[in-house]
């Protein structure tokens, strides 16, 4: 599975928030979009979602065009976790088992019900299943959110700010999750996140943006203080603690 973008470009009225933006991922890439906010990052996730429809470009998923397929089947492709999701008088395990809706004929299955019973066991879930999501914290509804996105058995899976909500374990929990569903299953991944350390540690490329375009797309190797700099306004040094890169601020 590859994902392209081809000369995405879009625009809310006259403010042009997405200009030109080329760039693939493939199979077993988890791929962190970083910036400051308003830079486009959400609306990017929602373009390549077919949330949003570019005014000019395309997004291929294996030479696909999205503009071309049916909502159903571009959710049977991708999975996509809101920075904000809507809440509901629903159990955990009702919200997540609607993540299999696009691939539900009649009534729900038993391979159905035996890929949601496997997602909850993953993420340990099991506690939360009967409570009602409008009674959870942010941190345990982002969980189901997460958990909702990952039964639809996605080729791609995209997050927007995974981690807002949840505290410093919680954060580890999930994004090492992520890392290993994406790289064990070949399954491509992006995530929308504004903690460079948390990108840095479970990504493996990173895509910088900047006024609607693509400053800079690469590996680890590429990602360098100037480039941080020119990016948030912000001088930093890039250090190594026990194999991980670590941004520090220098001012």
């Amino acid at each position: 599975m590859i994902l392209k973008l081809q000369d995405v470009t879009f625009s809310y009225k006259s403010d042009t928030v997405l200009d030109d933006v080329t760039f693939e991922v493939h199979d077993g890439e988890l791929v962190a979009v970083l910036g400051p906010n308003g830079v486009g990052k959400t609306t990017l996730l929602r373009c390549i979602n077919a949330i949003l429809k570019p005014q000019r470009g395309s997004v291929l998923i294996d030479g696909e065009d999205l503009r071309h397929l049916h909502g159903k089947e571009v959710a049977k492709r991708i999975g996509y976790v809101a920075q904000k999701g809507e809440s509901s008088r629903l159990t955990a395990f009702d919200a997540i088992l609607l993540g299999r809706k696009p691939h539900i004929r009649w009534n729900v299955s038993k391979h159905d019900l035996e890929i949601v019973d496997a997602v909850i066991k993953r993420l340990g879930l099991e506690h939360l299943m009967l409570r009602y999501i409008d009674e959870m914290s942010g941190g345990e509804f982002q969980k189901v959110c997460i958990a909702r996105a990952l039964v639809q058995e996605p080729k791609i899976l995209l997050l927007d700010e995974p981690t807002a909500s949840l505290d410093l374990k919680n954060q580890l929990d999930i994004l090492g999750f992520v890392k290993h569903v994406v790289s064990g299953h070949g399954i491509t991944g992006l995530m929308a996140v504004h903690d460079l350390n948390t990108a840095l540690r479970y990504s493996d490329r990173f895509l910088f943006m900047k006024s609607g375009k693509i400053l800079s797309y690469g590996t680890i190797n590429d990602v360098t203080p100037g480039m941080i700099e020119e990016v948030y306004g912000v001088k930093v040094m890039l250090e190594e603690c026990k194999g991980h890169p670590v941004v520090i601020p220098v001012e």
